[in-house]
């Protein structure tokens, strides 16, 4: 069936696509502070993350993937610390098994088409190991690359999202819980756990959106070392 993370899914690109069309709409040599505001976003991810990872020289084909990919993941995960929706979709781990699988493609699809399938020796055997230490340190290179990558990669931001999410769940649950307790002093304590929750989704909200970025970078940081494999 259709679910609110499916909706919420949706609404998010419908989101991104009217503020950054709104913010390049008039394109003025001076800019207003919703045009402002687009340029700092997309020249954070153009300049801090593709063109320092990838390098100077072959950054730009790769920006409007690793653009969409922050503010995809930024959006859909600061839907948790928002009291309407208060659901941040990449706690389910579907959506961040596609997100990760769709970077694995993108970079291992690069690698190919710079180095051909020499791309897979390159990526697995190291430049300047002993030959006789090579049997074990091929299969730990496939597992770590092919394998290992991939499900972190997915699996960080899922369990990041998920457990923020919980926390603050149970913290809500509790103060509740002790409000409708006769007992004073358990009354007491739920303004406690209260500043308690506070904090917590304040770290929340930081964690969102660092979770963006880790994600992204790693992103360039994969598809960097496609595309210079002979050189590491």
């Amino acid at each position: 069936g259709f679910s609110k993370q499916m909706l919420l899914v949706l609404l998010s690109v419908v989101f991104i696509a009217v503020f950054f069309v709104l913010a390049a709409r008039k394109q003025q040599l001076v800019p207003g502070k919703l045009q402002f505001a687009g340029e700092a976003a997309y020249g954070f991810v153009r300049n801090g993350i593709a063109k320092d990872i990838i390098g100077g020289r072959d950054f730009i084909k790769y920006v409007p993937l690793l653009f969409s990919l922050f503010f995809f993941i930024l959006v859909n995960n600061i839907y948790g610390a928002i009291p309407v929706f208060q659901l941040p979709t990449f706690s389910h781990v579907g959506g961040a098994y596609v997100l990760a699988g769709l970077v694995y493609v993108t970079w291992i699809a690069i690698g190919i088409k710079k180095n051909g399938l020499r791309y897979f020796k390159l990526a697995t055997v190291p430049s300047g190991v002993p030959w006789y230490i090579l049997p074990i340190v091929i299969p730990i290179e496939i597992i770590s690359n092919f394998v290992v990558r991939p499900v972190t990669h997915s699996l960080r931001l899922f369990a990041t999202m998920l457990a923020g999410h919980l926390i603050v769940m149970i913290a809500g649950s509790g103060i509740e819980y002790l409000i409708m307790q006769e007992n004073v002093l358990l009354k007491g304590t739920s303004v406690l756990v209260l500043a308690g929750a506070i904090a917590m989704y304040m770290l929340e909200a930081l964690i969102m959106v660092l979770q963006a970025y880790v994600f992204t970078l790693l992103t360039a940081i994969y598809i960097e070392g496609a595309l210079h494999a002979d050189s590491h």
